[in-house]
């Protein structure tokens, strides 16, 4: 796939998926002949994890620390001890991950309170 159908796919902005690019987030798996990015499957899926993780405010380190450890724990090859420490960072960002969460349907609420507030207050006009 083409850059602007994994942007359409993926509901990222080309610009940003240059920038993963560029700061070796999620490189394309190919160029065509033109110099012009390719990818598959396999990195929109990643695409997509981090797309996710984008409103839950983790880093790019902590991105592709993520991306590293997912990649560890679907190699079957992997030794024990990379397994463990992968298992462990994944499970710390499950852990941030429900606390974000939870601060995000906090924040909404507080939104939603709010609109209710000044919905109440709107005259009323006649007709």
């Amino acid at each position: 796939m083409q850059i602007g159908e994994v942007a359409e796919r993926t509901a990222l902005s080309i610009r940003t998926l240059r920038h993963y690019d560029s700061v070796g987030l999620v490189v394309p798996s190919a160029r065509s002949v033109g110099g012009f990015r390719l990818y598959t499957e396999a990195d929109v899926e990643r695409l997509l994890v981090i797309r996710r993780m984008k409103p839950l405010e983790f880093t790019l380190a902590e991105m592709g620390e993520l991306l590293a450890a997912l990649d560890v724990l679907g190699n079957g090859d992997a030794d024990d001890e990379d397994r463990t420490a992968a298992t462990q960072f994944v499970d710390q960002c499950h852990d941030k991950a429900l606390d974000r969460c939870e601060t995000l349907r906090r924040h909404l609420a507080y939104g939603e309170e709010f609109a209710a507030l000044l919905a109440a207050r709107r005259p009323v006009t006649e007709l």
